[in-house]
């Protein structure tokens, strides 16, 4: 076996990626206390909201007040998405301590997904991050369609490795790479990562693999084979892309949380309170959990 982390960090994206795909208005108490729940959980990165135009999501148009009403655990970051100086503003206003940008390694979803050019995308950040880093607040990076993209087709490696190091270079300190529409396999993870760690340093560089294709575990393991130890999840698997059609469903925190312990990695999650909040958050959705350990282990509860 090759060498894994002995630990390894879990952002938790539901409260943002997982809600803002959702068709009816998800209340704020209810956004809060899954927000909440989470970082009892032991999650130490819970992606709040999105500081966007609520024309573009209206699922996120309670981002303040979700902001400023969270009950901060110590030792807990709440990253929001900020698209925008205008949207950074506001998030630095409501009392933000980490944000986060994204672009595409495609040209073609970068301008369905932002409305500009890849190039014109990392100039549009970079007064964000440079606001960000006067005021003393952490800035993360996404790259979307890192292995295919529903537009363009395969996506080189190349070209999200030069992404990546744009992002690194403009001052974010982690670069989180999106496999949007879940078409990548262990193989093609690896040649991926393989590329942007020449421009990037491996610790700096994180997985967000959807599962669309059932390939998101096996590309979790892939990529702790080459020193990649943060992973983005959603509880019970919410999300998917409202521009990418087809694309469902971020990997299940709670099947990341069993991968994880099973190989004995430290997490310092608690599993049944993961899968507690997968449970209770699915039941106010009116859908079944979609994770398979969530459900399994809720199985076994009741037999």
């Amino acid at each position: 076996m090759n060498h894994l982390p002995a630990k390894v960090r879990i952002v938790e994206v539901s409260p943002r990626d997982g809600l803002q795909n959702e068709k009816g208005e998800v209340p704020t108490a209810v956004k809060l206390e899954l927000i909440e729940r989470l970082a009892d959980a032991g999650l130490s990165a819970v992606e709040a909201t999105a500081f966007v135009s609520p024309k573009w999501i209206p699922q996120m148009a309670d981002h303040t007040e979700v902001l400023e009403r969270i009950r901060r655990k110590p030792g807990v970051s709440y990253p929001v998405l900020t698209p925008n100086l205008k949207g950074f503003e506001a998030a630095r206003a409501a009392g933000a301590t980490e944000v986060a940008i994204f672009g595409a390694a495609s040209e073609a979803f970068s301008k369905k997904n932002i409305n500009c050019s890849i190039a014109e995308s990392l100039e549009r950040f970079r007064p964000v991050v440079d606001a960000a880093m006067a005021a003393n607040i952490r800035v993360r990076g996404y790259i979307s369609c890192v292995i295919g993209c529903p537009y363009e087709g395969d996506i080189k490696p190349q070209n999200v490795a030069e992404v990546a190091r744009a992002l690194y270079d403009m001052g974010c300190y982690e670069i989180s790479l999106g496999d949007t529409i879940g078409v990548g396999t262990p193989g093609k993870i690896q040649a991926m990562i393989e590329a942007c760690a020449t421009r990037v340093p491996a610790d700096k560089l994180a997985g967000h693999y959807h599962d669309t294709y059932g390939q998101a575990l096996a590309n979790i393991y892939a990529s702790m084979e080459l020193g990649v130890a943060t992973f983005d999840a959603s509880v019970a698997g919410l999300g998917g892309c409202p521009y990418a059609k087809g694309a469902s469903g971020n990997v299940a925190t709670e099947d990341v949380v069993y991968l994880l312990q099973g190989l004995g990695i430290e997490t310092g999650i608690d599993l049944e309170k993961v899968v507690d909040t997968g449970i209770w958050i699915s039941s106010i959705l009116k859908r079944n959990p979609g994770s398979k350990a969530g459900r399994a282990i809720a199985a076994k509860r009741a037999q």
